[in-house]
């Protein structure tokens, strides 16, 4: 093994991405720093460092976005909604992969299509759907609407790495009397465990920040997600910022842990999608 040196070259390419690290972590800087402070201060200078921690700011937010109800509806709207799509995708892909005719090609090709048609051109049929279907103003009408939108990527991530997966262990386990859904959950399945994290990774972080189909569906109070409630201290003539800025943190810091804390099957699945690929 041959020691790598250090030189200009390394040198100039540390401190590029330093300062892209600088500027993307910027904007958390400033949503912390005038989280904490009064609504004068935010106003007078947003980038000083704060002369005094307001703290209550946080309970003011708590309290006023019923954050507990929130927190419980984009939980349960995430992880339903998430999950479905995970499943379904998957099966999807490699059924159409392992019964590779017409038939699956050309849906296949259809679910490819979905992918480039813009969600505004669809907004109105889309909510006229789910108003004759009956499922509006209700968590199961908006998981629908994710699972749909959302399952054509998914299901194309999985398509590819599906290809990957030798049809001779598929074959074996058929030989000792496997059925094909026993093939697919106990042998095909955790050999898709880099792709299916990634993928569950990937629509968690959109389901959870969305605020436009929320918006479209759920109309009650008691049904808001956390975009929602954070989206309702900000009125036509006022913005309450000492207040909105906290609701902030307190969205976004559940899915910025989970992120940390799932962000290497990203690399795994992308690494072995290009390598089995």
């Amino acid at each position: 093994m041959t020691e790598k040196k250090y030189n200009w070259r390394l040198l100039v390419t540390e401190a590029v991405m330093a300062l892209v690290a600088i500027l993307f972590l910027a904007p958390f800087y400033f949503l912390f720093v005038n989280s904490v402070k009064p609504f004068g201060d935010i106003m007078s200078n947003s980038a000083s460092w704060p002369t005094e921690f307001h703290w209550s700011n946080y309970s003011k937010a708590w309290e006023l976005t019923r954050f507990p109800e929130a927190f419980t509806n984009s939980l349960v709207i995430t992880v339903v909604s998430v999950a479905l799509m995970a499943i379904i995708s998957a099966m999807g892909a490699y059924r159409m992969v392992r019964d590779d005719s017409r038939f699956n090609r050309a849906l296949f090709f259809l679910f490819i299509a979905a992918m480039v048609i813009p969600f505004q051109s669809i907004m109105i049929p889309l909510m006229r759907v789910v108003n004759e279907l009956g499922v509006n103003n209700s968590r199961v009408g908006l998981v629908m609407t994710y699972l749909g939108l959302g399952a054509p990527m998914s299901l194309f991530l999985f398509h590819g790495f599906v290809k990957s997966i030798p049809l001779e262990i598929e074959e074996a386990a058929t030989v000792d009397g496997c059925s094909p859904i026993t093939v697919f959950f106990r042998i095909v399945l955790p050999m898709l465990r880099p792709m299916l994290m990634t993928v569950i990774i990937l629509n968690t972080l959109w389901v959870w920040n969305d605020y436009l189909l929320p918006s479209l569906i759920l109309q009650r109070p008691e049904m808001r997600t956390i975009p929602l409630a954070t989206f309702s201290f900000f009125g036509q003539y006022t913005k309450q910022w000492d207040i909105a800025l906290p609701a902030l943190v307190l969205g976004i810091a559940p899915v910025i842990i989970f992120f940390l804390a799932l962000q290497r099957y990203i690399v795994e699945g992308i690494a072995a999608g290009s390598v089995k690929g």
